[in-house]
């Protein structure tokens, strides 16, 4: 597999916007121009893929929220983009009958039903509208990319298939199935877009079991339905295939709880963790102005700014997954690169006459004009380069701030000590009776995952000593109810995660970031380095990949779809190491774990590996479904 899944979703959307034909890559003439109309999943689908920009450039002028008042634009083509839900297939038949567009051209997400496709065509021919309904789509891109090698399954529904929602005690077993069949649903789709039928791995007597049955048979019978099958000749673009298949390890996340609540250092897990991240976007309230208020008046309003992070982002590609301190060093560096360059686009502008414009609208010229001289083309290139270097500058900052005020370099690497079992400087209840350290939620994290990972439990009156401790500091304690029976439970059925001999080791002061003309104050802030070390999720992964013999994962099921009867067994049929893995955590993920299975990948010549998960939460999230769960 050469492409990446998100270049595959992005290639199948480009091809539903060009209503359905191939692109083709010598097209001078104008696109056609049509509406798009989604709902919340296309929304969420598309928004991490493509930019506005690149929807006009493919002919999209307008795009509208289906269930959103919109007016007839009757002589353009509109293409639909939703989920096969009741609701959604009433607002078609409805638009239809209100003959808002020209003609149709409906994708749905996620396979429809022969029932709604009914429904449609009886409210077409009511409708007299069966001529404009060009073309109907089954996508298969139920699932959202978010990287070249990571995806989730859904946003707006994630509550529908939550750790807390798999994992309720008093859950029915039809709720369970609704739960498993959505999850299957997503992969399915994955595996279609993705163009592979792979090897399924999972663990014995657990929801990644029941997961991986269905999919197992869902995929099967795609396969036996020669005619109809996704998976061969004509519906594959050609050239896709590689002669091996992927490995597909599905976990439950029940396998590791202690790296969700863990504290973080690098920087893009930093973000989810201390910022609102969100499919690419991070949301900063930026207070505005600092002055003092005169006495009595309103509290100045925060700005609320958002930022797309984005594979166009050079600095962010490089620098999501290194250690904070060295980012801070790296926008610096690019800081003051730029600021020498500052005079040239001061002398640009004048040479161009454009000394007082707004910079947005120099960078909105057209390339034609672009053309005349060489200073409009590398205006526009060094604006986009400070917009970046401005970007980072205000995120790095925001981040900072939450690492000094709540000191979360003692936090993580005092954790990281815990998980690595390696001895311990000072006292955990120093540091949870400590008022300057870290918020509630912070003592919470670090006492659970002393908790979790212990190799034997603390005595009850040590329990007892904790607990009051961390009432005095202000925390809710309904999540340790919860781990008590997730542990207890775990402890009859194997044996604790192994984080394997982590370590970090401080450096010397920031050399870079310690000058006084820095923008980022680093005093008091430890400069910690990671040494590479993998978390359970990643040493399953490796022993299931270089197909070595584990006694973790001996015991993993094997199916193999593609076999004509499935027999159940955990004996592998193919002996060689795989090139290409998918793992997919049942219950959600977090950049800790994809952060270590990039680092892991990068290690390894020509292996490539994905990562996956039902929902993405940061720790704050996790511990709030923690909480409800201890409530019960």
């Amino acid at each position: 597999m050469a492409a990446s899944v998100r270049e595959k979703q992005t290639a199948a959307l480009k091809r539903m916007l060009n209503l359905n034909a191939p692109l083709l890559k010598n097209t001078a003439a104008e696109p056609v121009w049509k509406v798009l109309v989604y709902d919340r999943f296309g929304q969420d689908i598309i928004s991490p893929l493509l930019s506005v920009k690149e929807l006009r450039d493919m002919g999209v002028t307008l795009h509208l929220l289906l269930h959103s008042d919109r007016d007839p634009i009757p002589d353009v083509p509109a293409i639909y983009f939703v989920m096969p839900s009741e609701e959604n297939i009433d607002r078609i038949c409805q638009d239809l009958r209100n003959q808002l567009h020209e003609t149709y051209y409906l994708n749905f997400i996620s396979a429809i039903s022969r029932s709604k496709l009914e429904d449609i065509a009886s409210a077409a021919l009511t409708a007299n509208a069966t001529t404009q309904i060009t073309k109907v789509f089954d996508q298969y891109l139920n699932f959202i990319t978010l990287e070249d090698d990571m995806f989730i399954l859904c946003n707006q529904t994630k509550e529908m298939i939550s750790y807390h929602a798999i994992n309720k005690p008093d859950i029915m077993d039809t709720d369970m199935e609704t739960i498993m069949d959505t999850i299957v649903d997503s992969l399915f789709c994955f595996f279609v877009t993705l163009g592979a039928v792979p090897i399924i791995r999972c663990p014995r007597g657990n929801a990644a079991e029941m997961v991986a049955v269905k999919l197992d048979k869902k995929l099967r019978e795609n396969l036996r339905d020669a005619r109809n099958s996704l998976f061969t000749g004509d519906n594959m673009g050609s050239g896709q295939f590689s002669f091996q298949r992927p490995l597909f390890v599905l976990v439950d996340r029940n396998l590791d709880l202690a790296t969700p609540l863990h504290h973080t250092w690098t920087y893009q897990a930093l973000i989810h963790d201390v910022l609102d991240f969100h499919l690419n976007r991070v949301n900063i309230e930026e207070a505005s102005g600092t002055e003092a208020s005169p006495a009595g008046a309103r509290p100045k309003k925060k700005n609320k700014k958002s930022y797309d992070l984005t594979a166009a982002d050079k600095f962010w590609q490089k620098h999501k997954g290194s250690p904070f301190p060295e980012v801070a060093e790296s926008v610096q560096e690019e800081l003051d690169t730029y600021r020498a360059q500052e005079d040239e686009v001061k002398r640009l502008k004048s040479i161009m006459g454009l000394e007082g414009e707004d910079e947005g609208a120099i960078s909105m010229l057209s390339d034609n004009t672009a053309k005349l001289t060489s200073a409009m083309s590398s205006l526009p290139e060094l604006l986009e380069k400070k917009r970046l270097i401005d970007l980072h500058t205000n995120v790095a900052t925001a981040v900072l701030d939450h690492i000094k005020s709540r000191k979360l370099d003692v936090y993580f690497e005092y954790e990281e000590k815990l998980m690595s079992k390696s001895t311990l400087d000072k006292s955990l209840l120093d540091i949870i009776s400590d008022p300057d350290a870290g918020t509630p939620e912070d003592k919470m994290r670090l006492f659970l995952i002393f908790y979790i990972t212990a190799p034997m439990p603390p005595s009850e009156a040590d329990v007892e000593q904790y607990k009051k401790a961390l009432l005095d500091a202000g925390c809710d304690l309904s999540p340790l109810n919860y781990i008590k029976q997730w542990k207890a439970f775990t402890k009859m059925a194997a044996t604790p995660a192994n984080y394997g001999n982590s370590g970090v080791k401080p450096m010397g002061l920031f050399s870079r970031v310690m000058n006084t003309g820095s923008q980022f104050v680093m005093e008091g802030v430890k400069n910690l380095v990671l040494k590479q070390h993998n978390l359970p999720v990643t040493r399953i992964l490796d022993n299931l990949m270089e197909m070595k013999s584990n006694p973790e994962t001996d015991d993993y099921r094997y199916f193999d779809p593609k076999m004509l009867r499935g027999n159940d067994s955990s004996i592998p049929r193919n002996k060689n190491p795989f090139q290409e893995a998918i793992v997919f955590v049942v219950g959600g993920g977090n950049y800790i774990e994809y952060q270590n299975l990039v680092d892991y990948t990068k290690a390894r010549q020509g292996k490539r590996v994905f990562y996956g998960c039902s929902e993405l939460f940061n720790a704050a999230q996790f511990l709030k479904q923690l909480s409800e769960l201890g409530q019960k």
